[in-house]
């Protein structure tokens, strides 16, 4: 990034490789402190315009930027009464002036960049440091106006995060070299990330409604980019490398996606990737596509910039797809859903896995069930709480392996306790808002990229007027139910009320069908041929409320089951 700071919408990242702020006169002579004041006062000249009608009375002629930051910095090196300045004659106005200044910057989307080549000294070691004399900075000098102007200290002190969201070190490279992706080679990745937590972020949508399409032509074809715009996060999704580079203005989801996906290494990062995708690309569409270079086997997305979907769910939702399709490839079957193994205190083990589209219940089961067995269960294990895969390996046996190490789920969906449990670790998305969303951290990378054998396998059937769980006997009963992918939706992406998918999955099965149907008849085949029970359980999530919680007489039900095993 070449400027010292940048500012997109609500969003601004300082680049602290080509501008540190080291105190408040670095701050007030720097060009992005006043940037920030003409952006500010566009701020007060819409929310607060009388107050912004005082600032230019009392500028006169004077630029009011200018006239700020004349009497900021007498304020900070002079005594009151040796100032003279129309703003003191009512310090009260001037005090609603700084704290609308103060969190006019507060409310904004605040992220810092440090880029390095490959360096061991103050940049790749004191980072983290860098970030947190920035943020004491900001709350000082915010501090130090205040009580100046009001004349005396404080009683109450808050330690707020009053610097940046979050910081991200950004190295460059060697990538592994491919034919017709050299745009990319230039491209900084993500080496670390430190987050102030919990991360409260604000994108411009807060659903999904575009599906994923494929696309006859690789979205590298012709691609150029100003490398410095773009930022690539490495993520390991199960034991798939996927290369996810983020234009700027996106930096939000690049950050949320440490919470879902962890962050391959340097050695990891340079190895031929599985799947790369483009997330933010500036061309007036609206397109959310994905091709297969079947010349390199690496499966390709991209995702455009547009108000539409600066939303994590097409972040999320695309890097799985770009999975599920290279699973289906090494003849992996893709479950959109949810694993649990549970642990309970007589010593056994069991793997629940639940499938079932978005609003279904599966989360919201597990959460129950963990709550109604609290004195038979010692502990679960989650393998994943939204996408997996399922395969028979050379023994014969059926396993599952999960792709996140988080969960990005509905605030709604919790139980009440839970988002306050893990709130200081947590990445939440408008949570003021309809559908508002937070990131969980859910497991860890070892634990979801292992085999964990399948003692069960249920539908979540949130449509069906219908109480506790019920078994199917045979494949020719249980594959309509699971094919069919009925739910009720509940808006929280393009569809509401009953609907299908194919597998209840859109995210790489219903594209591939074909091939993702020869996949289901085997594992279900196999499943009734180890005689692993598999049926349906009623959530009653996307029915009316009658007064009888559906999700917990399907937890009781499936307590039941698993006690009796």
């Amino acid at each position: 990034m070449k400027e010292a700071i940048y500012f997109h919408d609500n969003t601004v990242i300082l680049n602290y490789s080509k501008k540190y702020i080291k105190d408040s006169v670095d701050l007030l002579s720097s060009e992005g402190f006043y940037q920030y004041l003409t952006r500010f006062l566009e701020d007060l000249h819409y929310y607060h315009h009388d107050l912004y009608l005082w600032c230019v009375e009392c500028s006169k002629e004077e630029k009011v930027e200018d006239h700020l930051v004349h009497l900021i910095k007498q304020l900070l090196v002079l005594d009151l009464d040796m100032i003279q300045d129309k703003m003191l004659e009512k310090k009260e106005n001037l005090l609603a002036v700084i704290e609308e200044g103060y969190n006019y910057w507060r409310h904004l989307q605040r992220y810092s960049f440090l880029y390095t080549h490959n360096e061991e000294g103050f940049q790749l070691q004191n980072f983290i440091d860098a970030d947190s004399a920035m943020n004491s900075l900001v709350l000082n000098f915010y501090r130090t106006l205040e009580e100046k102007v009001q004349g005396n200290k404080n009683k109450v002190y808050r330690q707020l995060q009053a610097g940046t969201n979050a910081s991200i070190l950004l190295e460059y490279y060697t990538p592994y070299k491919i034919d017709g992706y050299e745009a990319l080679y230039e491209v900084p990745y993500i080496n670390q990330i430190m987050m102030r937590t919990p991360l409260i972020l604000h994108p411009r949508s807060n659903k999904r409604t575009n599906m994923f399409t494929k696309t006859n032509h690789n979205p590298l074809e012709g691609f150029r980019i100003e490398n410095e715009d773009w930022v690539c996060y490495p993520a390991k999704v199960g034991r798939l490398l996927v290369l996810a580079y983020f234009q700027r203005d996106h930096i939000s989801s690049a950050v949320a996606m440490a919470n879902l996906f962890e962050l391959a290494t340097q050695e990891e990062a340079i190895k031929k990737p599985d799947c790369v995708m483009l997330f933010g690309v500036k061309e007036n569409t609206q397109d959310t596509v994905y091709y297969h270079d079947t010349k390199n086997d690496i499966w390709v997305g991209k995702v455009s910039d547009s108000k539409e979907i600066d939303y994590f769910g097409y972040t999320k939702k695309m890097v799985l797809t770009l999975h599920n399709l290279a699973m289906m490839e090494k003849g992996w079957l893709p479950i959109h859903g949810a694993m649990v193994n549970l642990y309970l205190k007589d010593g056994t083990k069991k793997g629940l896995l639940f499938m079932g589209d978005s609003g279904a219940g599966k989360s919201e089961t597990i959460e129950a069930l963990n709550v109604l067995a609290s004195k038979l269960i010692d502990h679960q294990e989650i393998v994943f709480d939204d996408m997996g895969s399922v395969h028979i390996d050379e023994e014969g046996n059926i396993l599952a392996q999960g792709t996140e190490i988080g969960a990005f789920v509905r605030l709604g969906d919790l139980d009440k306790g839970t988002a306050y449990r893990d709130m200081d670790r947590s990445i939440f998305f408008n949570p003021e808002k309809a559908n508002a969303r937070v990131v969980l951290p859910a497991s860890s990378y070892s634990i979801i990229t292992k085999d964990h054998p399948i003692d069960c396998f249920l539908y979540a059937n949130n449509y069906t007027d219908l109480r506790g769980m019920k078994l199917f006997e045979s494949i020719e009963e249980a594959l309509p139910t699971f094919l069919e992918g009925k739910r009720n939706a509940l808006g929280t992406t393009q569809e509401k009320g009953l609907s299908s998918t194919f597998f209840a999955n859109p995210f790489g099965p219903m594209q591939e069908k074909e091939k993702c149907e020869e996949l289901i008849h085997t594992i279900f085949k196999a499943l009734f041929e180890k005689e692993i029970p598999v049926g349906e359980i009623y959530t009653c999530l996307g029915l009316e409320d009658k007064g009888d919680n559906g999700i917990e007489k399907a937890a009781q039900a499936l307590l039941e089951f698993v006690k009796g095993q």
